[in-house]
């Protein structure tokens, strides 16, 4: 009777506090509700951050492919504006040379003008007097040829007396007689004739008569009105030649002024196009790399932020799961004092209530063809039919396969998670580095197009330059060749001129002198006249072919500046079309070795896609099945510990009803 009070301690003890559902199964629930919702929410985040991480990727790749692209632009433009500078500063200089040419032919054609105004006027007064002179002669031949009274004066050789015989006979004014007389002076003063009232002995060395005499003045006077109309003539025609000549000149330098003017508009225009450009896209960087720096900074605290919510998370993960172990491990046996059934109610009513569960997770087993729940329900008849006690064995056997699928649900969970997280990110980099390639490709295309047409266009400029060398050369020849024959002309013309002077010298002189025979000195007038007539043709074949030279020098000169111009200009072209051909062979380089990191990178990722598909997709049984059946498998589990709890209700309440009994036989 001594251990009965405590036996009956004992009893009060678990069956007060005993429920329909033990409070450590219920917080086990819990801390298992707990797991799946914090997986539910890992496995969201993970969806979110994807999304986020994949904008994030795709507008850094976009920006850094904008910032390049934008470099290079830039280096384009500053190359044109540099180019179109050059090309301005050519075609200004030759602005300046053109404008200073067009004046100084002005100046020299209003010269022109002027000395031909002079040259006419002149020709006109002495065509005048000529004319006056002509006229004059031939009316004084007409009267002594007419009149017989004047017979005696010509054979007297008295020109002076015959003047004055036809003034008081009213046939000449004394004007007419006075020209006469002035050109028979002048006429003499050059050797030709004498005038006035010379002795007789002179004219007798003279078979000439009076009209002879103003005969020979008359055809002189012609022939000098003939020479000042052929000289007015040729002046009048050289003058047309220089005139027309200076106003082609000028209509040709004023149209390329034109011209010229209109390429310094265009290429100020091209360069304030690409000015304009150049600082849009120099803005353009600018608010890209801004953009791309914050868009790192955003990118990277969202990266750190996720990777302290992942921290976190699997930190709760794991202090749930240590603080269900030591539930699991460490409260069996006070749940079973503080919520199981007293020893002998246990001893009674277990093996029934065992052998029921038993029976439940067998049919259980059967129903979802699990060998794990029919490997179990074989443990738990067995400790049912070997144990005494077999309830709190058979509950730890049911408990711990709930506790191995939870962790294996997990588990699996976990799996799925790395498994869409990895095939999603994989693919998204796989994608992007797809898409990258192909921008890549591209570019390098677009680039080598490029290159081609710019390495093309330097190679035609080569060309040209050559060509223009080419005809440099042989304008440099030529002008060799004219100004050898130039100088030797001009030696040969000027020591002919110089010996022609020589002899007119050396006839002057002697014609000149007393001398002692009777020389041919009609003969030696007619060879000095001669003389004359070749040193003024020598002497203006020499002109001519001073300005001819002249001309031909300065043509050359300007062409050779025109050509430095358009060579410098041409070189400078290809200066700038070759180093942006050389830069972009250096970016179509730079472009191919990214495309072949970013190809080993793709094999990279396809080779990892591999190996995850196989791992995440080629599963006997798919996920969602596997959840199904597990949960399914689990809910039986918890259903078969609801009855070995409600069986321990039972005795519980039973126990009770015994325990009052008791009470009151023992208070009786």
């Amino acid at each position: 009777m001594a251990c009965l009070p405590v036996f009956l301690f004992m009893t009060i003890l678990g069956v007060g506090a005993a429920a329909n559902v033990s409070p450590v199964t219920k917080v086990l629930q819990l801390m298992s509700d707990m797991q799946t919702k914090i997986i539910g929410e890992g496995e969201a985040e993970h969806a979110t951050y994807a999304k986020f991480a994949e904008m994030c990727e795709e507008r850094s790749k976009d920006l850094s492919f904008e910032i390049k692209t934008a470099k290079s632009e830039i280096s384009a433009l500053k190359a044109a504006i540099a180019e179109e500078e050059s090309i301005a500063a050519s075609l200004g200089t030759k602005v300046e040379r053109l404008t200073a040419s067009i004046a100084t032919d002005d100046a020299d054609l209003t010269a022109a003008t002027k000395v031909r105004s002079m040259e006419q006027a002149d020709f006109v007064v002495e065509e005048k007097e000529l004319t006056e002179v002509i006229d004059t002669l031939q009316r004084a031949i007409g009267i002594m040829e007419k009149h017989a009274s004047l017979v005696q004066l010509q054979s007297a050789g008295n020109l002076v007396q015959a003047l004055d015989v036809m003034v008081q006979a009213s046939a000449l004014t004394t004007t007419d007689a006075k020209q006469i007389g002035a050109l028979i002076q002048s006429s003499q003063a050059n050797g030709d004739t004498e005038v006035g009232a010379p002795a007789a002995a002179v004219y007798e060395g003279h078979s000439a008569s009076i009209v002879d005499t103003l005969t020979d003045l008359l055809e002189k006077a012609e022939s000098q009105l003939a020479d000042a109309r052929n000289k007015e003539t040729a002046s009048l025609h050289e003058f047309e030649m220089l005139k027309q000549s200076l106003v082609d000149k000028m209509e040709y330098e004023t149209k390329e002024l034109a011209e010229a003017k209109q390429g310094i508009a265009a290429s100020g225009e091209k360069e304030a196009a690409a000015q304009g450009d150049l600082e849009v896209t120099s803005t353009n960087l600018k608010e890209d790399i801004t953009a791309l720096s914050e868009l790192h900074h955003q990118c990277l605290t969202k990266a750190q932020d996720y990777e302290a919510e992942i921290k976190s998370r699997e930190e709760e993960l794991k202090a749930i799961a240590t603080a269900k172990k030591v539930i699991e491990e460490t409260t069996s046996g006070a749940a079973d004092l503080a919520y199981g059934l007293n020893q002998v109610s246990f001893m009674q009513y277990s093996g029934s209530s065992a052998m029921r569960a038993v029976h439940f997770v067998r049919d259980l087993a059967r129903k979802q063809n699990t060998p794990a729940l029919m490997q179990l329900a074989a443990q738990m008849a067995s400790v049912v039919r070997s144990r005494d006690d077999p309830f709190t064995e058979v509950k730890k056997l049911v408990s711990d396969l709930i506790e191995k699928l939870e962790a294996e649900a997990g588990a699996d969970a976990t799996e799925k998670a790395f498994c869409d997280k990895e095939l999603a990110e994989t693919n998204t980099k796989k994608d992007a580095k797809t898409s990258e390639i192909e921008k890549l490709t591209t570019k390098i295309d677009q680039m080598t197009a490029r290159s081609a047409q710019l390495k093309a266009a330097v190679a035609e400029v080569e060309n040209a330059l050559a060509a223009l060398a080419k005809a440099q050369a042989e304008m440099d020849a030529v002008r060799v060749e004219e100004k050898e024959e130039y100088a030797s002309a001009k030696k040969d013309m000027e020591q002919g001129i110089k010996g022609v002077r020589l002899a007119l010298k050396v006839l002057r002189d002697y014609y000149a002198k007393d001398k002692a025979h009777a020389a041919d000195e009609g003969g030696g007038v007619g060879v000095i006249g001669l003389l004359e007539v070749v040193e003024a043709d020598f002497s203006k074949g020499l002109i001519e072919m001073t300005t001819t030279e002249g001309s031909a020098q300065a043509a050359t000169d300007e062409e050779t500046k025109e050509n430095e111009i358009e060579k410098a200009t041409k070189e400078q072209d290809i200066k700038y079309k070759s180093e942006e051909a050389a830069g972009l062979d250096k970016a179509i380089a730079e472009a191919t070795s990214d495309s072949a990191g970013v190809q080993e990178e793709l094999d990279a990722i396809l080779e990892y896609l591999k190996g995850i598909e196989g791992r995440c997709i080629a599963k006997p049984e798919p996920y969602a099945k596997r959840t199904e059946r597990r949960q399914a498998e689990i809910a039986g589990l918890k259903e078969a510990l609801a009855i070995l709890e409600s069986d321990t209700s039972f005795m519980q309440r039973k126990s009770d009803r015994s325990l009052r009994g008791l009470r009151l036989h023992t208070a009786a």
